[in-house]
């Protein structure tokens, strides 16, 4: 498995990623690029923007480095992690 993940046409090491947005972008400006698009976060106020199958992908493949660990919602014992 690798720590690499493709975004546009850049190699993401996922480490970098802070978070993934769940809905795309909205921003009203008529001359916006990224409109539809998913932001995804890195370190140092860097972002990246996929498309619908890059944003799942990115998901998978974060869920599958940390151990397919999964949502804090998904607990077979029903027990919710305290924020």
């Amino acid at each position: 498995m690798s720590i690499l993940y493709l975004v546009d046409d850049k190699h993401v090491p996922l480490y970098r990623v802070m978070w993934v947005a769940a809905t795309p972008h909205f921003c009203g400006e008529p001359d916006c690029q990224r409109e539809g698009y998913y932001e995804v976060r890195l370190e140092q106020e860097e972002s990246v923007w996929a498309n619908q199958r890059e944003r799942d992908g990115m998901l998978t493949a974060l869920d599958n480095w940390q151990g397919g660990m999964g949502a804090p919602d998904d607990d077979p014992d029903g027990d919710q992690a305290s924020w």
